[in-house]
């Protein structure tokens, strides 16, 4: 069936979350971070996303933004800083992510297509409001949807059968686009067209569904919806 909506994860893929560490870094007061930003950014996306996976494991749900603070948390022990101006600045600088430079156009050109695009993350509705607000993607986008809407966190299969919900569509109407590898064979699986966005050209994950399309920035999706 052809693509009719387009739905994207949200940090990592559309919005740069290394930008806060970056940015950070270059502000008057935060000396501290200069040399060690790229490790602690680093350390904290992959602490966050850990815990979101233990927390979907074992059944323990918070909201997004608890698990972002405790994952900085982690990275800013690991490298031995405890300025509390600095741990409040990255957190204030994560509600104000940019969007990578192409997704504007690229959003653009999908909706001059006809087609729906939405949201799906992992973000409470605050968190993802935010930042879409500070990207300004609103006009781009039809909805954000939030996996509080069933308290668990991708890549639990209820959570992109929320997509199906909101759009009435059927999976192979959906084209997925996301940054990371795990999310993507999670929403191969139940049934969705996806792309990897790959940008740092990694390895394609060891899981049981691999990416139907792959790509190093978002320039091309809307190509991928043609028939």
């Amino acid at each position: 069936m052809p693509i009719t909506t387009c739905v994207f994860d949200a940090y990592g893929t559309l919005f740069d979350v290394a930008a806060a560490a970056r940015i950070a870094a270059g502000e008057p007061g935060m000396e501290a971070l200069q040399e060690r930003w790229p490790q602690i950014a680093r350390d904290w996306r992959l602490k966050q996303l850990q815990y979101s996976w233990l927390r979907a494991i074992t059944g323990d749900h918070t909201e997004f933004w608890q698990v972002t603070q405790d994952g900085l948390d982690w990275a800013l022990e690991a490298a031995g800083l405890t300025d509390e101006s600095i741990r409040a600045r990255l957190l204030q600088l994560y509600w104000e992510l940019p969007a990578y430079p192409e997704v504007p156009q690229m959003l653009t050109t999908l909706k001059d297509k006809g087609l729906q695009t939405a949201i799906l993350s992992n973000g409470d509705p605050k968190m993802l409001g935010a930042a879409i607000q500070s990207a300004q993607l609103g006009p781009l986008l039809d909805d954000s949807l939030s996996v509080e809407e069933v308290g668990i966190f991708k890549p639990d299969a209820r959570v992109y059968d929320i997509v199906l919900k909101r759009f009435s569509c059927q999976p192979d109407e959906v084209l997925f686009v996301s940054s990371n590898g795990w999310d993507v064979a999670g929403a191969a699986g139940f049934g969705f067209v996806t792309t990897w966005v790959n940008r740092a050209q990694e390895p394609v994950d060891r899981l049981p569904h691999r990416p139907h399309h792959l790509l190093s920035d978002l320039s091309d999706i809307p190509a991928l919806t043609e028939t």
